[in-house]
């Protein structure tokens, strides 16, 4: 059996003629966040391209999932940090210190749009901008300006109370996801380290590079190591360096991605906090008391 499912903050009433017109009748189950709609398998010209459309015209987040998925059928979720699991770009931020960030975050933009194809090159090319800086820039970019996801919080402890494994895959650095790991007790950590020499950051990134291919192949390998098939694994992420990953496991979820991502993710979510996942992975999941957090 498959449901419909359709979330917002703020579920707007006025929206449900145009879903309850594809699918013939009102939905099964609303709550202040969400509707759902049940046996949509009944319904072969209601595919996820007609409800992606629908719920781009509508301005809310919507998908189509197995009614009995639980998420704790899957072993492992594995997470993009910069705009996916926080809301910033930190090499951006540490840009912003040298009076680059104009410059480095036009980079980035092309980059995660998929427009640079060598992901390493626009890397190295952005890091070099940062020669001279002091490193405890780090510490002011950790502590002034990243936050988490909205949303992400709830997502993480969700999937560690369900039994999943967390792994955390960056071309970000180590010492955002170092910091993260320990704060979220995430399982695994996969990033660039930044060059530093005498309290200063050399313009390099050392070792082999994080990039699209070896993200995939992380997420692969972690899936071996706890014995998990990759159909039993999550991947959230933004931008396109994030595809290769996303397209290695079962579920793929798309948070306010660049349209290239949207388009190959199994779930987008545009309107909501990070934890509307989890209503599209186990669309029955039971709804959370208004007062205990957002996404219920």
């Amino acid at each position: 059996m498959i449901d419909l499912v359709l979330q917002h903050p703020n579920i707007n009433y006025d929206i449900m003629p145009g879903f309850n017109g594809m699918v013939g009748e009102p939905p099964r189950a609303i709550g202040t966040t969400y509707a759902r709609w049940h046996g949509i398998e009944d319904k072969p010209e209601i595919t996820a391209e007609r409800v992606r459309a629908l719920a781009a015209e509508n301005q809310v987040d919507a998908g189509l999932a197995p009614a009995q998925r639980k998420l704790s059928d899957f072993r492992l979720i594995a997470f993009d940090m910069d705009s996916t699991l926080i809301t910033i770009e930190c090499l951006d931020e540490i840009a912003d210190f040298c009076g680059k960030k104009s410059e480095v975050a036009a980079i980035t933009e092309a980059a995660m749009r998929g427009e640079i194809k060598d992901y390493a090159e626009s890397l190295r090319r952005r890091v070099k901008f940062l020669a001279g800086l002091p490193e405890t820039v780090l510490a002011q970019v950790y502590e002034e300006r990243l936050r988490l996801t909205p949303g992400a919080r709830e997502l993480v402890q969700a999937c560690q109370a369900a039994g999943l494994k967390i792994l955390l895959v960056s071309g970000g650095f180590t010492y955002f996801t170092g910091r993260l790991q320990k704060e979220l007790g995430l399982d695994f950590v996969r990033s660039n380290q930044l060059g530093i020499e005498n309290g200063r950051m050399t313009g390099e990134v050392v070792g082999e590079i994080v990039d699209a291919d070896i993200k995939r192949r992380t997420v692969l390998e972690t899936c071996q190591a706890i014995g998990c098939d990759p159909s039993q694994a999550i991947a959230c992420g933004d931008g396109s360096n994030d595809l290769k990953m996303m397209a290695a496991v079962g579920v793929s979820i798309a948070y306010r991605a660049k349209p290239i991502v949207q388009g190959q993710a199994t779930y987008a979510i545009n309107h909501n906090g990070l934890d509307a996942a989890l209503r599209f992975i186990e669309p029955r999941r039971p709804a959370v008391p208004a007062q205990a957090g957002a996404g219920a």
